[in-house]
């Protein structure tokens, strides 16, 4: 394991522990897997304003979320942006969880044959897959997106490839035998910390890197 990695988390955990985190533990499981959806291509603001509203609505359920119209499950959600395709995104987790008789069978799943079944539901890629892995399921997951290969390139670590696989080999590999970073809770407490750093600081266009 490099060292580099376990002293980024330390100083990350520094600078943002106290920082608010959409995921938290004891987060309602189908919350999650809908928030998941939602927040693809999009900011976390506006998937929680469609979380909002779908719970103001009483939909944020998979039975109240399925006896919804088509149309008034598009309106709900329409804060997060490409409405209609995160309506037919979520229509398919609902049907992939009626397929194995709910959501608590689906987490029932190892996680062998968890993490396919998701792959293979239209809408959901590796990364949705593995945050509802994480912080839906409780399950070991190393989570990556474009904010943890921003960080790490502008530290120069990590692979050369921008494939999400190589990612999250790299990262689980570096993660392996750090003491305290295993498990869903740290694990997702990791993909936390970079994310909110990515956020603040580390911004996509003037970066602030005085403060890092």
């Amino acid at each position: 394991m490099s060292a580099g990695v376990s002293g980024v988390l330390a100083a990350l955990e520094a600078m943002h522990g106290g920082r608010p985190w959409h995921w938290r533990p004891g987060e309602a499981p189908f919350e999650v897997c809908v928030g998941a959806i939602l927040v693809q291509n999009t900011a976390s603001a506006n998937a929680e304003r469609a979380l909002d509203r779908l719970r103001a609505a009483g939909a944020l359920d998979a039975a109240a979320m399925a006896a919804l119209g088509q149309p008034e499950l598009e309106e709900l959600i329409r804060p997060a942006g490409q409405f209609r395709q995160k309506a037919k995104k979520l229509r398919a987790f609902l049907e992939l969880c009626g397929e194995v008789g709910g959501l608590e069978p689906l987490f029932a799943l190892p996680p062998a044959e968890l993490r396919p079944h998701l792959l293979a539901t239209w809408g959901i890629g590796p990364e949705t897959a593995d945050c509802i892995l994480c912080y839906g399921a409780g399950r070991e997951a190393v989570v990556v997106d474009a904010y943890t290969i921003r960080l790490f390139r502008r530290l120069e670590m990590g692979p050369e490839s921008d494939r999400y696989e190589a990612w999250q080999g790299w990262l689980a590999a570096e993660l392996a035998g750090v003491p305290g970073w295993q498990g869903a809770e740290r694990l997702g407490r990791a993909h936390a910390l970079i994310v909110l750093h990515a956020k603040h600081p580390c911004r996509k266009r003037a970066p602030r890197c005085g403060e890092c």
